[in-house]
C-alpha cells in the first residue's frame, strides 16, 4: 500500500506543473501584429517607393522580420532609383523622399550616405529646399538624419545650411495655440502633431522643447474618442492612432497605461485594434472591410514600436542598433 501511495503522490507532482503552466493568451494587440507581421512577409518584395516600399522595409526590420535577400532586393531598386535621379534630391519639390528613403536604407542596413555613390543626406543640406515642403519636410528631415545619427553635410554655396537646432526650431516655431501642429491653418491635426513629436523626442530635455511637448500631450488626450482612438479630417481613423502610439512610445510614454490616454477604460492601442483585421492588416476606416496598405504599414510599426517599448529596445526610428 505504502509503494500505491508513493506512486500516486509522484504521478500528482509529475502532472502538477502540466496543469497548472497554461499558456498565457495574447493581448488583442499582440494577435494583430503577429498575424500582420506573417501577412506583410507574404506581400510581394519592397521596392523603392511609399506604399509596399520603404514602410514595409522598416516594418519588417524593426520586427525583425526582413530577410537578407529582401534587404538586398531593395536596396538595388534604390540604386536605380538614385541612378534614375541623377542628382542628390530624389525630388526637386519633395524633401522627404529623401528622409523616407534614408529611413528605408538604414532599416535595411544600408549607409544613406552612400547610395551608388550618391549621398541622400546631402539632399537635406539646404534647409530653404527642406522648408519648401510645409512642415512634413523639417519634420521627416529631422527623423531621417537622426535614425542613423548621420552628419549632415554642407550645403553649397549660396543656400541656407541644414542643422538639427534649425530643424528643431522650425518645428517648434509652427506649434499651434492650441498645442498640436498642423499642415495648413492654425487648427491643430493629431498626425501632424504625432509625427512632430516623434521627431522631437530625442530633444525632449530642452526646455522649450519639453514645454512644446507637454502643451502637444494636453492636445492630443483632450482630442482622444472615447474609444480610445483619434479622428484626422473628420474622420476616425487608423492611422492617427498608429501616429499617437509612435510618438507616445518615442517620449517614453506607455500608450496602454498612461492615465491621459487612457478613456473609459479604452486605450490608442483599443483604437489601433479596432481597426485590425482577422488573418492580418488594418483598414483605413470602418467603411472599409479589406486590409488598406497605407494603414497596414502604420498600424503594424505602431505595433512593433510598442513592442519594442515593451522590451526596452530603441525607438522605432532610432536605428542606431541596426549593424
Amino acid at each position: 500500500m505504502k509503494q500505491s501511495i508513493a506512486a500516486l503522490l509522484l504521478a500528482v507532482l509529475v502532472l502538477l506543473p502540466a496543469c497548472g503552466a497554461q499558456p498565457v493568451p495574447e493581448a488583442p494587440w499582440q494577435t494583430a501584429c503577429r498575424e500582420t507581421g506573417a501577412y506583410l512577409q507574404t506581400q510581394d518584395a519592397p521596392s523603392a517607393g511609399s506604399i509596399g516600399g520603404e514602410w514595409a522595409v522598416i516594418d519588417l526590420s524593426r520586427a525583425g522580420l526582413l530577410s537578407d535577400e529582401t534587404a538586398q532586393s531593395y536596396e538595388q531598386t534604390v540604386e536605380d532609383y538614385v541612378k534614375q535621379a541623377g542628382s542628390v534630391r530624389l525630388h526637386q519639390a519633395k524633401s522627404t523622399e529623401n528622409s523616407r528613403t534614408i529611413l528605408g536604407l538604414t532599416a535595411a542596413g544600408y549607409n544613406a550616405a552612400n547610395v551608388a555613390g550618391v549621398d541622400l543626406t546631402a539632399g537635406l543640406s539646404d534647409m530653404t529646399f527642406v522648408r519648401a515642403q510645409g512642415l512634413n519636410g523639417p519634420i521627416w528631415a529631422l527623423i531621417a538624419l537622426d535614425c542613423g545619427a548621420y552628419d549632415i553635410p554642407q550645403c553649397a554655396d549660396g543656400e541656407e545650411q541644414t542643422t538639427r537646432e534649425g530643424l528643431v526650431a522650425e518645428i517648434l516655431s509652427a506649434q499651434c495655440a492650441d498645442g498640436g501642429w498642423t499642415l495648413m491653418g492654425d487648427v491643430s491635426d493629431v498626425d501632424m502633431t504625432a509625427m512632430a513629436l516623434t521627431a522631437l523626442a530625442s530633444y525632449q530635455e530642452e526646455t522649450d522643447v519639453k514645454a512644446a511637448v507637454d502643451a502637444a500631450l494636453t492636445y492630443l488626450s483632450d482630442a482622444q474618442q472615447a474609444d480610445g482612438g483619434f479622428m484626422s479630417w473628420g474622420e476616425s481613423n487608423s492611422e492617427s492612432c498608429a501616429q499617437v502610439i509612435v510618438a507616445l512610445t518615442a517620449l517614453g510614454i506607455d500608450p496602454a497605461s498612461d492615465e491621459r490616454f487612457l478613456k473609459d477604460g479604452a486605450s490608442p492601442l483599443d483604437g489601433l485594434c479596432a481597426f485590425a483585421c482577422t488573418g492580418g492588416g488594418f483598414r483605413h476606416s470602418a467603411r472599409q472591410t479589406k486590409p488598406d496598405g497605407m494603414a497596414t504599414e502604420q498600424g503594424f510599426y505602431a505595433l512593433t514600436a510598442y513592442d519594442r517599448f515593451q522590451q526596452g529596445k530603441t525607438r522605432l526610428f532610432d536605428m542606431t542598433d541596426i549593424a
